[in-house]
């Protein structure tokens, strides 16, 4: 464990900042996954409404720092095409 004030303050922000970027995380891998559903269903509807929530999912986690901005763009052109072929 730390033993200056400074270091034990970085290690408690560390461990907050680490919570709250795992929940964003979290809730992009949820979408994902209702996406993936609707898409193995084959449900254009479901699919586009899901692709929509995931798309903004992954546009604020890259806002906030948690994925990388080329990262959230590459996944929402990987799950646009999918959906896209589902026509």
């Amino acid at each position: 464990m730390a033993n200056i004030k400074s270091a034990e303050k970085r290690a408690r922000q560390s461990s907050e900042q680490h919570i709250a970027n795992h929940a964003v995380k979290s809730e992009v891998s949820a979408c994902r996954k209702h996406l993936i559903a609707a898409i193995a269903k084959g449900d254009k509807a479901a699919a586009t409404t899901a692709f929509a929530t995931f798309s903004s999912k992954l546009d604020k986690a890259a806002k906030k720092g948690v994925l990388k901005k080329n990262n959230a763009s590459r996944r929402k052109a990987r799950a646009a095409a999918k959906v896209a072929a589902l026509a």
